[in-house]
């Protein structure tokens, strides 16, 4: 990357940061206000209003900025997305991996072609809607897209990224599909793996665990039954806990996220 921050440090204003963080971290009535405000959101359906590039993105906006953080930080080459949704993900993942190359481009070539990029996204669910799909491909950005409709977790697709993976050199995975336990767990043994040394496997909806009973309706997951569960089930493995750690700084930092406990990174 040409431009190099660390050029740029105002030690002082990032000790501010730091301790900023750390009094979230010590602040359970603030977290506490977070998700109260993040629960009541949620009845209001308030993450599915924005879109990202002219495509829905259903994600709490605060995660976004996060996702955006981490990508620009560990630059990956590659990000596996488990559900596609409306798509606005893989075009905010897509972007990301974009600026990423335009960065690296610098002044040099300011016509740069986003065809020539080597990064890519892989989207996977186990039904992409057609006109999703039409307007994920109707999109600008979307030569940086494949597209994979199957299951995540069944053995063709497992077998399926672990041979896609070999082309990269820096791997990401966001998991937000099935929101099961037993189903995202699945997931993590699958795709925790395939991310690279320094780099995240996201867990997405982990809140649905504060929730109330009452406030999962029509669903297959709920209190007790969700990605959250996994993840904990997970970092109780031996790869888990060898591996991996909750980025409990991250959670502090945005507080209102609908990713609890799941952002990780992968230490080993």
């Amino acid at each position: 990357m040409t431009f190099n921050q660390t050029n740029f440090i105002d030690r002082e204003f990032n000790e501010e940061r730091r301790n900023n963080v750390k009094n979230l971290k010590s602040s359970p009535d603030f977290a506490a206000l977070s998700f109260e405000w993040l629960n009541s959101s949620a009845k209001h359906k308030y993450s599915y209003n924005f879109d990202w590039l002219g495509l829905p993105i259903i994600q709490v906006p605060h995660d976004i900025q996060a996702l955006q953080e981490i990508i620009w930080r560990t630059q990956p080459d590659l990000i596996i997305e488990t559900g596609v949704a409306r798509g606005g993900s893989l075009i905010f993942s897509a972007s990301m991996l974009v600026l990423m190359d335009y960065c690296a481009a610098g002044h040099r070539n300011l016509l740069l072609d986003p065809k020539q990029s080597q990064k890519k996204v892989l989207g996977i669910d186990i039904e992409i809607r057609d006109l999703n799909r039409k307007a994920i491909e109707a999109h600008p950005l979307s030569h940086l897209i494949d597209l994979r409709e199957d299951s995540s977790t069944s053995a063709l697709t497992r077998e399926f990224v672990k041979e896609y993976c070999k082309k990269y050199q820096s791997v990401m995975v966001i998991l937000d599909s099935n929101h099961t336990r037993d189903h995202v767990e699945k997931e993590l043994n699958i795709y925790a793996p395939l991310v690279t040394k320094g780099n995240y496997c996201v867990v997405m909806d982990t809140s649905i665990d504060l929730l109330a009973a009452e406030d999962v309706v029509d669903r297959p997951w709920g209190p007790g039954d969700n990605p959250r569960q996994a993840v904990w089930q997970f970092l109780k493995t031996d790869f888990g806990r060898e591996s991996y750690e909750i980025d409990a700084d991250i959670q502090a930092k945005i507080s209102v996220t609908g990713a609890i406990d799941g952002f990780l990174h992968r230490r080993l």
